[in-house]
C-alpha cells in the first residue's frame, strides 16, 4: 500500500486519535501515542478494530503539533502507531516533530517498504518495533496480506542500517505455535537480527476483527528456540 497522497497537507485529519502520556512504549522514554486511521493488513487478533476500519480521523497532524508544543520539556518523543502510521505520509509531520525536539518510535507491520526507507534515508526515525505477524506460511492466513517479502526487505534493511529496533510477535495460541514461532526465530537469526525478541500474549478486549475469543490451546514456553533472547510482555 503506498503513501495517501490526498491525505498529503499537516490539516488532514488522519490521526483516530493520541494517548497524551506512556511511559511504556519507548524503551526508556516519556511518550506520547499518535494512532493513524486505517491499516493495510487485517490481522484476525487486531483489538484495534474501530481504528483499522476508519476511513478518516479526529485530529489533524497540525493539532498533534500544536499540543506536542505545549510538551516540550516534558515529553521526549512521539510514538506514531495505528492502524499503520505508514499508509500515510509522515515525512513533514515528522520533520516538524524533530524541529520541536522530539524523538520519534514508529511501530509498524514493515509492508510499507519504499516509505520506512525515505523515513530513515531523511533520518527522522529513532526507534521502531517491527511486528513480525507471522511466518511465511501463515502470513497471509493470519494478516489477510499477500506482502511477506516486502516485509522481509523492511526487516533486512533495518539489519543492514543497524537501526535501533525491536522485532515483536503477538501471540494467540490459536494461530501461532511454538512450531510457528520458532520458525520466526530461525528466520531472524539467519538474516542476521541479534537483539532482543519481544512475545506478547492476546489481549482479550472482547472486540477484535476475527470476533475471537480467548485461547483454547496452551503455549509451551518451555519449547523455544534459545537461538534469541526472548522477552515476554
Amino acid at each position: 500500500m503506498s503513501i495517501n497522497r490526498e491525505n498529503n497537507s499537516l490539516s488532514a485529519k488522519v490521526i483516530y486519535d493520541y494517548t497524551s502520556f506512556t511511559h511504556l512504549d519507548y524503551p526508556n522514554h516519556l511518550a506520547c501515542i499518535v494512532w493513524f486511521s486505517g491499516c493495510n493488513m487485517r490481522c484476525d487478533y487486531c483489538y484495534n478494530k474501530d481504528i483499522v476500519f476508519a476511513k478518516d480521523g479526529k485530529y489533524s497532524y497540525n493539532d498533534i503539533l500544536d499540543f506536542l508544543k505545549t510538551r516540550q520539556g516534558l515529553l521526549e518523543a512521539v510514538v506514531l502507531s495505528g492502524g499503520e502510521a505508514t499508509s500515510h505520509n509522515l515525512v513533514e509531520f515528522c520533520q516538524e516533530i524533530k524541529k520541536l525536539g522530539f524523538k520519534i518510535k514508529l511501530d509498524t507491520n514493515g509492508i510499507n517498504y519504499a516509505n520506512i526507507k525515505e523515513l530513515l534515508e531523511l533520518d527522522l526515525l529513532d526507534y521502531m518495533a517491527l511486528d513480525y505477524k507471522a511466518p511465511r506460511d501463515k502470513f497471509t492466513q493470519i494478516t489477510h496480506s499477500n506482502k511477506y517479502d516486502d516485509f522481509l526487505k523492511t526487516l533486512d534493511m533495518l539489519i543492514d542500517v543497524s537501526m535501533d529496533f525491536e522485532a515483536r510477535t503477538t501471540i494467540h495460541d490459536n494461530l501461532l505455535d511454538v512450531d510457528d514461532v520458532n520458525k520466526i526465530i530461525k528466520e531472524l537469526k539467519d538474516r542476521g537480527y541479534n537483539k532482543k525478541y519481544y512475545l506478547q500474549g492476546f489481549l482479550d478486549t472482547g472486540t477484535n476483527i476475527a470476533n475471537m475469543e480467548a485461547p483454547t490451546k496452551r503455549f509451551n514456553k518451555s519449547l523455544l528456540s534459545d537461538d534469541l533472547e526472548i522477552v515476554w510482555r
